[in-house]
């Protein structure tokens, strides 16, 4: 037989294996030759005779003039309950879909009506190019089943098979072609050589719709194609008056055209990305499409050009701006998968500080309003902050937000950065406004509150031992919500709210969590030093804090979040072996924020909240399940330093410590918007005296840093309690795992960079499927950065996990956070184990600043 014989019998066998039985409308009778073939001949018999079709075994049974008849002879083949397969093949009638005879038979099986010139081109299309089968198959033009069966199997007497695809024997089908011819010149000599110029222009027209003169030279048909291309997608995208540059450009003029030049475009991008780049910004270029006014809302969807990217950037920065954080969310959210951001890191950087911006202003807006209406007691205050979409969220989208442009090489534009900014800050004043004014009323309590003074007491003692209890320096509640979110999902987590004692400085919480606590507190002076006494032991340092635990506890370990980290496993063992409770303390963030380093203060955050749950995991491993982290005392944050209007005179007089939030002493003036309390109203036994600015306002107390604690706001003294219980892990997978990292940089000179991860090779014969994983940048045993960004892959934000899936590249843009690091490695962890999947072959050097 020949091609087109064994395509259609293909075709048809298919449908006979799915539907058992087909009744077959020819009303052209285009299909009797074929039909003649599989019979072996003409018809002779009026009853069904036995065929094969691409070996598959039917019966054929052919209309003669009677349906009645034809039904009647087909009956006894289908009458059973599982019917031989048949073929009914009606010529020259066409289908009666309302009264049909072989209706019956019609439903039981399918019926099909195919069209030879439709099916041929299919065929056809593998042999020629779409030029060369659609002048052979144009509407006007006659052809028969024998001369498209001559065709099909390359005889003499068809159109010659086609010499573009022989010169582009590695691009499959047309568009990849098309796209191959358009991006690279490389065979152009081979096109004029072979003489095909004239079936390529044959192809764009069938393709795209575009006339071209074949006798033209082929760079300049190449330009006017690629203008044709990118500038009709670009059109087709815009939902405004085209630019007056586009009017000498051609554009489709059909359906088909439309579709064939967005097909060709996302081919391009697709297939040949490197080079559409170029090709774009030269199309661009030529057609002065970034110095066109065009309202960024009627950009479409689709970033065919540079220039796109980059005026929705700024549209959306205008829509922040305005306050219209709803559809600045929505807009970075349609765009997130740009071409253009996909490749380059530090433009998707600024659309995720976009992102961040857009987020805080909106929960701003949402907790504005609660404010507003809120007038409980002090509970309700605490109530509304810590519940489970609680304000809380607005400092953690704040954290985000300001950690996110700390890393950031170029810092996003002014306008809507400071617009998100004030409203934070607009937001946190009538906060501590409001729930001072209530604590102030309530005796300066929170009814029903777990009070700092009794997490060790109530929380610590409770818990079976060994027992780690982390003592995190001016970690917010945000901070212990994200820490929860972030430990293994395997963990048995809760956190709960304590509220601090006052003044929320280091030396009165850090006193506040010790052993003893909670059956006697004060806050005094003696010698000209302010400290906490309990049980008549001054504790006004860490020193005698450190004294005072060791004396009543029995088998006391203190390890630095530092050490813990940096120490071997066995050495760790060796440390903790027979300890009953482990303090860990932590003051990364307090020390970044009090010694003037704002800006790295604004980095450490994240990373110290990795490192508290990577400390949590190790001392798992160690045997040590139970954990509880609290912190001293919270912070108040800002980008900038205090506007001059929120800075107060400090009260004067007997002054023994004097905080920015905090005036701790006796006497002096009575300052307009502060307020004023007595020790012994706080349940002290002492004569001093605690000042506080109102509102979220400072002292002028030397400095110019925007970190702030000491005061009684919700964010100072709103402390988390959280309780862990993770089991040792029994076993971890080898450190030599299934992933792959490309594009490893020699040296880190910008805290964001990106990595590309494969995940694949021999795990692929196992029937892997995805894995989740945990990407980060270590050094000495600590977390120095963190996932930011992903490309082509499921981002938690939350957790800093990745999925990957088999065989599909993923790019990372990883975020250093730590700056002290002078070298550091990649490392990729199962996020359930904390195994290591893949580790960089060597450490990488830290030079930032070249």
């Amino acid at each position: 037989m020949h091609p087109l014989h064994d395509y259609v019998a293909k075709q048809l066998a298919d449908k006979l294996k799915d539907h058992g039985v087909i009744v077959w409308y020819d009303e052209r009778r285009e299909f009797q030759p074929f039909v003649d073939e599989v019979r072996g001949g003409p018809r002779s018999a009026t009853k069904p005779v036995p065929v094969a079709l691409a070996g598959a075994k039917a019966a054929l049974a052919e209309y003669a003039g009677s349906l009645f008849e034809l039904r009647a002879i087909v009956e006894p083949l289908v009458c059973g309950d599982k019917p031989d397969p048949v073929v009914i093949f009606i010529p020259g009638l066409a289908h009666d879909v309302k009264s049909s005879v072989l209706m019956e038979l019609e439903k039981a099986g399918r019926i099909w009506k195919p069209e030879l010139k439709q099916l041929a081109k299919n065929l056809l299309l593998q042999t020629y190019t779409l030029g060369l089968v659609d002048e052979m198959l144009r509407f006007e033009r006659k052809v028969s089943y024998e001369d498209l069966a001559r065709a099909a199997a390359r005889n003499s007497g068809a159109e010659p098979p086609s010499i573009l695809k022989s010169i582009f024997h590695d691009a499959s089908g047309n568009d990849a072609l098309l796209a191959a011819w358009l991006v690279c010149d490389a065979r152009d000599p081979e096109i004029v050589s072979k003489d095909a110029a004239r079936e390529l222009t044959k192809l764009v027209k069938a393709r795209l719709g575009l006339e071209l003169a074949a006798d033209s030279p082929l760079p300049k048909l190449r330009a006017i194609t690629l203008r044709y291309v990118l500038a009709g997608e670009f059109r087709l995208d815009l939902s405004c008056d085209v630019p007056a540059s586009l009017h000498g450009v051609a554009k489709p003029s059909t359906k088909d055209g439309e579709s064939a030049v967005r097909e060709i475009a996302r081919r391009l991008r697709r297939s040949h990305a490197d080079a559409y780049a170029a090709l774009a910004d030269r199309i661009e270029e030529e057609l002065g499409l970034k110095n066109a006014t065009l309202p960024a809302g009627a950009l479409g969807s689709i970033d065919t050009f540079r220039f796109e990217e980059r005026a929705l950037l700024r549209h959306a920065g205008h829509l922040i701006s305005n306050g219209k954080f709803t559809e600045a969310l929505a807009l970075v959210a349609d765009r997130e998968q740009s071409f253009w951001l996909d490749r380059d890191v530090s433009r998707k950087a600024q659309w995720d500080a976009t992102r961040r911006m857009a987020e805080l202003g909106s929960v701003a807006m949402e907790v504005r309003l609660a404010v507003r209406q809120t007038a409980g007691d002090s509970a309700a205050w605490l109530d509304a902050y810590v519940s489970k979409n609680g304000w809380f969220r607005l400092d953690q989208a704040q954290r985000r937000l300001e950690a996110w442009v700390a890393n950031l090489d170029e810092e996003p534009e002014e306008r809507p950065l400071s617009v998100v900014r004030r409203a934070y800050e607009d937001v946190c004043h009538s906060m501590a406004d409001g729930f001072t004014n209530a604590l102030a009323k309530a005796g300066w309590t929170v009814p029903g509150a777990l009070h700092q003074t009794r997490i060790w007491s109530d929380v610590v003692c409770d818990k079976p031992k060994p027992v780690a209890y982390f003592l995190v320096d001016a970690m917010r509640y945000e901070m212990g919500v994200e820490l929860a979110e972030r430990l293994p999902k395997t963990s048995e987590v809760s956190v709960r709210a304590a509220v601090g004692a006052l003044p929320s400085i280091t030396p009165i919480g850090m006193a506040a969590l010790q052993p003893g606590a909670s059956a006697s507190f004060s806050v005094v002076e003696q010698n000209g030093k302010l400290g906490a006494q309990i049980d008549g032991s001054f504790l006004p340092d860490l020193a005698s804090r450190k004294k005072h635990a060791g004396a009543r506890v029995p088998k006391l370990v203190d390890v630095s979040l530092d050490e813990l980290l940096s120490l071997q496993p066995s050495k760790l063992a060796k440390k903790l072996d027979g300890a009953q409770v482990i303090v860990v303390r932590s003051q990364e963030i307090d020390h970044a924020g009090e010694t003037g380093f704002t800006f790295q203060a604004r980095q450490v955050m994240d990373t110290v909240i990795d490192n508290l749950a990577r400390a949590i995991r190790k001392l798992a491993g160690a045997g040590i399940e139970y954990a509880v982290v609290s912190a001293d005392h919270g912070h108040l944050f800002f980008a900038n330093d205090r506007d001059e209007s929120m800075r107060t005179d400090a009260p004067g007089g007997d002054t023994v410590e004097l905080h920015r939030r905090c005036w701790i002493g006796r006497g002096g003036a009575r300052r307009t918007g502060c307020v004023r309390v007595q020790a012994s109203a706080l349940g002290y036994s002492s004569d001093l005296e605690f000042v506080f600015p109102a509102a979220s306002g400072v002292f002028k107390a030397g400095g110019d840093l925007a970190f702030h604690h000491g005061g009684p706001s919700l964010q100072e003294m709103v402390i988390p309690v959280v309780t862990v219980r993770t089991k040792a892990r029994e076993s971890a997978r080898p450190s030599a795992g299934p992933i792959e990292a490309g594009g490893l940089p020699e040296a880190v000179t910008n805290r964001i960079f990106s990595v590309t991860f494969y995940y694949g090779g021999k795990q692929m014969l196992l029937g892997a499927t995805s894995v989740q994983v945990r990407p980060l940048l270590m050094a000495g045993g600590k977390q120095v950065g963190a996932v930011g960004m992903a490309v082509d892959a499921e981002l938690d934000r939350v957790t800093g996990t990745v999925k990957l899936e088999p065989n599909k590249p993923v790019t990372i843009a990883f975020l250093l956070n730590d700056e002290s690091a002078s070298s550091l490695r990649v490392v990729v962890q199962d996020p359930s184990t904390d195994a290591e999947l893949y580790r960089s072959p060597t450490d990488i050097p830290v030079r930032l600043g070249m």
